[in-house]
């Protein structure tokens, strides 16, 4: 193999890396931050006196136990996968993922809100939830502008 050709199909792995991949730079950051305030989320209540990451162990009601398992596995290990690796699918993943569990944490709000009407316990959505919620909205949004940016 002469020197042109070895110049040529090391030009061509390159390539072929690079269209797999995106570029993340500042929004790496910002992704990276509302993981963080994701995870602070969880940390605090949720439903009535339970913390988010009690709910995503099953207590405190089915819907809020949903997003809590979506924003867990998007938001946080989704996320940080899409992070180390850069894949390209991956940010996609994130981003319909994350605008799935966005629409699971406005139910899960909507179900401690509107509890009292079914006769279930619940006196409206813990702070955490709320967080969360908000921190899942910029995570997809921010997922959505990385998946389109790959020209």
């Amino acid at each position: 193999m002469s020197e042109y050709e070895q110049l040529g199909s090391d030009v061509d792995e390159v390539v072929t890396k690079a269209s797999r991949t995106v570029e993340l730079g500042r929004r790496g950051f910002v992704i990276a931050v509302l993981v963080f305030v994701l995870l602070v989320g969880q940390l605090l209540p949720w439903v009535g006196d339970h913390v988010g990451w009690q709910v995503l162990l099953g207590q405190g009601g089915g819907i809020p136990q949903l997003f809590a398992v979506t924003s867990s596995g998007i938001g946080v290990l989704a996320s940080a996968l899409t992070l180390m690796t850069r894949r390209w699918w991956l940010s996609w993943v994130c981003a319909m993922g994350g605008w799935f569990a966005s629409v699971d944490g406005l139910l899960a709000i909507w179900s401690q809100q509107s509890s009292v009407a079914n006769g279930a316990t619940g006196g409206g959505p813990g702070i955490g939830m709320v967080i969360a919620l908000v921190a899942m909205i910029l995570l997809a949004a921010q997922w959505m502008r990385t998946a389109w940016s790959r020209t």
